[in-house]
C-alpha cells in the first residue's frame, strides 16, 4: 500500500516538475545566465532545455529499473526510492524557478530565496541518509530466526 501512495506522488511531482520546466522555457530569454560572478555563463534557451530534458529523463526512468530489479522484495526500498526520486523532482523545480527568476528583467535581491535552494538540497539529502539508517537498524534490532 506505501509504494502505491509513493508512486502517486511520484506522478504528481514527475507532472508538478514539467508544467513548472514548460512555464519556465517560455519565459527564459535567448541567452541564459547561468551565474555572472567572475567568469559569465550563458547558454542558449535550446542547451537549457535539452539539458533538462535528458537529466529528468536520466532520474525519473531509474524508478522503472528499479521497479524492475526489486520486483519481488522489499517494497519499503521501493517506496523510500520513490520518495528520493519525489525530493529530486521538487529540487529540480526550485532550481528551474530560480533560474527563471534570476534571467528575468526584475530587480530581486536573490540571497532570500537561497534558503529555498538549502532546504531543497537539504531534504535530499537528509531522505538520502534515511534508508541506511534504516536498514541498519532493522539489522541491527531484528530478532534472529529461531
Amino acid at each position: 500500500m506505501i509504494v502505491k501512495i509513493f508512486k502517486g506522488v511520484w506522478v504528481l511531482s514527475l507532472l508538478g516538475v514539467l508544467a513548472v520546466f514548460m512555464y519556465t522555457y517560455a519565459s527564459l530569454p535567448e541567452q541564459v545566465q547561468i551565474f555572472s560572478d567572475e567568469s559569465r555563463l550563458a547558454l542558449s534557451r535550446n542547451a537549457i532545455f535539452y539539458i533538462m530534458v535528458v537529466v529528468l529523463a536520466l532520474f525519473n526512468s531509474l524508478v522503472f529499473v528499479i521497479a524492475r530489479l526489486y520486483s519481488q522484495q522489499d517494497g519499503y526500498f521501493k517506496a523510500w526510492f520513490y520518495g528520493l526520486i519525489v525530493f529530486f523532482n521538487l529540487f529540480f523545480i526550485v532550481a528551474l524557478q530560480f533560474l527563471s527568476l534570476y534571467n528575468s528583467a526584475e530587480r530581486f535581491d536573490y540571497g532570500s530565496i537561497g534558503y529555498i535552494i538549502y532546504l531543497s538540497v537539504a531534504l535530499v539529502v537528509v531522505w538520502s541518509c534515511s534508508w541506511p539508517i534504516y536498514a541498519a537498524v532493522n539489522r541491527i534490532f531484528s530478532k534472529p530466526a529461531v
